[in-house]
């Protein structure tokens, strides 16, 4: 006797081919790297910008330990992410930093980096690109294209974005001037 015939269509099995596998799993793939590109990108990058105008002065907490100064006519951008970065634009910085465990701290000054070791420093900005550092306490790494150099406390140094020069002790009321010869109404 024949096997009964089942005349349902519906009821056939779908076959796949390796081919239309292997693209679904390639399109199952895209997505998931699309998801976690958009995860990852998604955070937004909160930067602060400050500045000065003529006759005003600044001073901003970054962090309860960081606090930064700004003089007449000076900007900067602040990130609000870890590690925290500064890039000063124009003018003159005073950074006193209250607690020497504020790790991995830097101000991009042009194509100069200014890393913090020590506890009190000041960034002054001249329009010919030739910038002084003076520290007050502490020491601080200065990173140009001919190499790294540490200046410690009580001394100055003028930088471009390529070289150290005139290296020099100072007193401590030329660290910074402007700040402590400001007056605020």
């Amino acid at each position: 006797m024949p096997a009964p015939k089942d005349s349902d269509p519906t009821s056939k099995p779908v076959k796949l081919t390796w081919r239309q596998m292997l693209f679904h799993f390639a399109l199952l793939c895209i997505c998931v790297v699309l998801g976690v590109f958009s995860w990852y990108l998604s955070r937004p990058q909160s930067i602060r910008l400050h500045e000065t105008g003529a006759h005003e002065y600044l001073t901003v907490s970054l962090t309860p330990e960081i606090e930064v100064s700004l003089d007449h006519r000076s900007s900067c951008a602040i990130t609000d992410y870890e590690p925290l970065r500064i890039e000063l634009f124009r003018g003159n910085a005073y950074f006193d930093i209250k607690n020497k465990q504020a790790a991995d701290f830097r101000i991009k000054v042009g194509e100069a980096l200014i890393e913090d070791l020590g506890t009190r420093f000041s960034v002054r900005m001249r329009k010919n690109g030739d910038h002084i550092v003076s520290v007050g306490q502490g020491q601080i790494k200065v990173h140009v294209a001919t190499g790294e150099y540490l200046i410690s406390a009580l001394e100055q140094a003028n930088f471009d974005n390529f070289t150290i020069s005139k290296h020099r002790m100072i007193s401590a009321g030329e660290i910074a001037p402007w700040y402590t010869n400001r007056f605020v109404p």
